[in-house]
């Protein structure tokens, strides 16, 4: 067989870009020692560049900001200016009117789309996740790359659909959510305005939920932690096998985790925030469940540096927590680590730890 020109090429270019890899560790490994000299670490410019994206394809992974409106898409649709789509052109009266005083069995629907919406939401963040992993950033060469880890020591390796059939057939995840979004609603646990078709989502109610929710969380979570060594192996150990974290091991813990440090701050939020309609709890539910699951993203996101400034969360700021356990307890926002003093920013760990494009 005749060889393949472009075939060496590429491969004499991989092995090179592998072997600049294996200096960088290597300068990485020995930046203690450097440190203690008085010498600071320093990297040639083609180093740089293996951990930067060629600047004309940056815009590129941008796209990805289109995720988040797409996590409301249902509600969007069902409830917006399109009459074609309009709920009440889709579905009868009767499957969505209901009185909640009147003591009767609550009406499926609003359930269903709840549970629906937070489907839909998973799948354009997997579909955008598998473009960002595979697709949105580009090599030196100018071909399809993955984006720079958060950790230093190289993102896990996996099948890309193993990982999506683990992270929703994981029984304390998805699973154990819609048992309780089920029996809370078709047991009448909810607040009655919850029930309510009424109106459309509400942004700001929207907002206060996730606020409300990732502050009882954090609370729960320092709990889980500190109350005791069996308490935290009952619970959150589990979750914390995984030291460098891929974004399908988002749900993978245990039972009593989920309880404790979900589905407990869900309730309470419902009954904090009691004035929601069923489009606003439809929105606070995608956003939470997909949100939750970015952060645990083994790539830094395009949108990473302005969330850190405002103090949402970012899988920079969770992987410290899976690394090192003591800091940033918070998921969706920071705030909390910042006025509990628990917080650190990944860019204190970089680059001994972490990526310096964390």
């Amino acid at each position: 067989m005749a060889p393949n020109p472009s075939k060496d090429v590429v491969t004499s270019t991989s092995d090179h870009l592998r072997s600049q890899t294996s200096v960088i560790q290597s300068k990485i490994s020995s930046n203690g020692e450097k440190e203690s000299a008085g010498n600071k670490i320093t990297f040639t410019e083609e180093e740089v560049l293996l951990f930067s994206p060629d600047k004309s394809t940056r815009l590129l992974p941008w796209i990805g900001m289109l995720v988040w409106p797409l996590m409301l898409f249902l509600p969007l649709m069902l409830n917006g200016p399109f009459e074609s789509t309009n709920y009440k052109n889709v579905f009868k009266s009767s499957w969505y009117e209901y009185d909640y005083f009147s003591g009767e069995r609550p009406k499926p629907l609003g359930l269903t789309l709840g549970i629906l919406c937070v489907g839909v939401g998973q799948i354009f963040v997997i579909a955008y996740f598998f473009l960002h992993k595979h697709f949105l950033y580009f090599s030196i060469e100018k071909k399809p790359t993955s984006p720079p880890s958060i950790q230093i020591k190289g993102a896990p390796m996996y099948n890309f659909l193993e990982g999506v059939l683990s992270h929703l057939a994981q029984p304390e995840g998805f699973i154990l959510l819609t048992l309780y979004l089920s029996g809370t609603w078709m047991f009448r646990l909810m607040p009655p305005s919850y029930y309510s078709f009424e109106g459309s989502i509400d942004m700001k109610k929207t907002f206060c939920c996730l606020a409300t929710q990732d502050c009882i969380q954090y609370i729960m979570h320092r709990l889980e932690h500190s109350v005791s060594a069996s308490f935290y192996r009952l619970s959150h150990k589990p979750h914390h096998k995984f030291t460098n974290p891929r974004m399908f091991d988002a749900f993978n813990g245990s039972m009593a985790d989920t309880i404790i440090m979900i589905l407990i701050p869900l309730y309470a939020t419902a009954l904090i925030n009691s004035t929601c309609n069923v489009w606003t709890y439809m929105a606070f539910g995608s956003m939470y469940a997909n949100w939750l699951t970015l952060i645990h993203s083994e790539f830094p996101l395009p949108w990473d540096k302005f969330f850190r400034m405002v103090g949402f969360g970012t899988p920079g700021d969770h992987h410290v927590h899976h690394k090192f356990f003591k800091y940033n307890y918070g998921h969706l926002f920071m705030w909390y680590d910042r006025i509990c003093g628990t917080y650190k920013n990944p860019m204190h760990f970089a680059p001994r730890v972490f990526s310096p494009q964390v």
